[in-house]
């Protein structure tokens, strides 16, 4: 959600200007401390209710596609897809009051644990343009242990990515989070789960989409004393990091993300489309990035892991900007910062 007029989205272009390594690192930084104090909030659980409930219901919608299940095993597979697949263990409620509870939990882990990098507008393009070639079955190749460039990171675009998915919905990406975790999405249930890694889609607050009723609800939030982070959770996915599709031929990688990509265009055949006026910003490229399969975030985040891999980042570390504490116990983010080149 998010969306700013194109004057906003000038002036705020002007008083950004030239992009740096020092100014994006000392912005991500600033974006992290604000997000920690200010994320623990009702409306960001209301947020992520919402968006497990979606997932919810999209799975439960797989599994009747599919067929073979029961009612009660289909909403059980649906809950192991949509908060097992992330790491929450078995056995899976269907209180998702409850998941939201544990998702903000686990978000200001991140926010606090992870090693933040940001990445130079030229890096974004070779990323982006690196993400088009790959298929969803490529990412199923990653191997955590060997792909990551540190366990735990955030990355934090040089501008807001704007997607529209399946049922026509906008949202703008203003960074990814990415920590190890137990995967617990297999049917029926694998003891103990499969490694993966979650990554963590984060919006942004002031981004270049700003439909009324987010409008109204960043406004809400302030006048009642619990502003919206500056990065807002947007979801959460598991990506599977055991790297046994690595020796898979390229024909056998392709005919499993054909089948993906059917069943992600059957979900949509049955999706009630939900499209709402949008006001859309200016942002680089000039372009909507359509992501009818839902499979850019791990398109994008595999392509960045393998540029890391080739050793083309620098490590600096900018001082962040003195500010007063709020609590004794807030854990203030690290301060060292990575940038793609």
């Amino acid at each position: 959600m998010g969306k700013a007029s194109r004057g906003k989205r000038q002036r705020t272009r002007d008083r950004v200007g030239v992009w740096t390594t020092a100014g994006a690192a000392r912005r991500a930084h600033e974006m992290v401390r604000h997000s920690v104090e200010t994320l623990d909030s009702p409306f960001i659980r209301a947020m992520i209710a919402q968006n497990f409930q979606d997932g919810l219901t999209d799975s439960y919608r797989t599994a009747a596609l599919s067929g073979g299940l029961s009612a009660t095993d289909a909403r059980q597979y649906a809950l192991s897809v949509t908060v097992g697949a992330v790491g929450a263990a078995p056995p899976h409620s269907e209180d998702l009051d409850e998941y939201a509870d544990w998702a903000v939990a686990q978000h200001l882990g991140l926010l606090r644990e992870a090693e933040v990098f940001v990445i130079s507008p030229a890096a974004h393009a070779a990323v982006m343009a690196a993400a088009v070639t790959l298929e969803i079955a490529d990412t199923a190749t990653l191997d955590r242990d060997a792909d990551l460039p540190v366990p735990t990171g955030l990355l934090v675009l040089p501008e807001p990515v704007v997607l529209s998915n399946r049922v026509g919905a906008l949202s703008d990406v203003a960074a990814f989070g990415w920590t190890p975790i137990r995967m617990f999405n297999g049917w029926p249930p694998v003891a103990g789960g499969m490694p993966g890694v979650r990554v963590t889609v984060f919006m942004d607050r002031d981004g270049p989409v700003q439909p009324e009723d987010w409008r109204m609800a960043v406004s809400l939030a302030r006048s009642a004393g619990t502003p919206m982070p500056m990065l807002v959770p947007d979801g959460m996915e598991g990506m599977v990091g055991d790297g046994k599709l690595a020796d898979l031929s390229a024909d056998e990688l392709h005919e499993r993300s054909l089948q993906v990509q059917e069943l992600q265009r059957a979900l949509r055949r049955h999706a009630q489309v939900r499209r709402q006026a949008q006001e859309v910003g200016e942002w680089s490229s000039g372009e909507v990035i359509e992501d009818p399969t839902q499979d850019f975030v791990r398109r994008y985040m595999f392509a960045f892991w393998r540029l890391a891999a080739q050793k083309s980042t620098q490590v600096s570390a900018p001082k962040p900007a003195r500010h007063r504490e709020r609590g004794t116990n807030r854990a203030r983010p690290s301060a060292r910062c990575r940038t793609g080149l």
